[in-house]
């Protein structure tokens, strides 16, 4: 069963982000809310294909069910500030 910090590590290890925060303790079903610069200027589509890509096969196979939210540095520090 996957957890919710081997997740986080392959994020972070194909993605550079800022902030990597995953939740969810039933080992099938998890939130992420990442934060890159390598969103910038990017459609959501384009990057949830970057999270994927870094995720890569552990998508659909060890992980069941992953829904995140994708921020810019900036859209982070707006949200924050909120």
């Amino acid at each position: 069963m996957i957890t919710k910090e081997e997740i986080k590590g392959y994020i972070e290890g194909g993605l550079s982000s800022e902030l990597v925060d995953v939740s969810g303790d039933d080992g099938q079903h998890f939130e992420a809310v990442i934060v890159s610069a390598e969103f910038a200027g990017k459609s959501r589509v384009q990057r949830h294909q970057l999270v994927y890509k870094a995720l890569g096969s552990k998508m659909g196979n060890e992980i069941h069910a992953l829904s995140f939210k994708t921020l810019t540095p900036e859209e982070w520090r707006k949200q924050a500030g909120a």
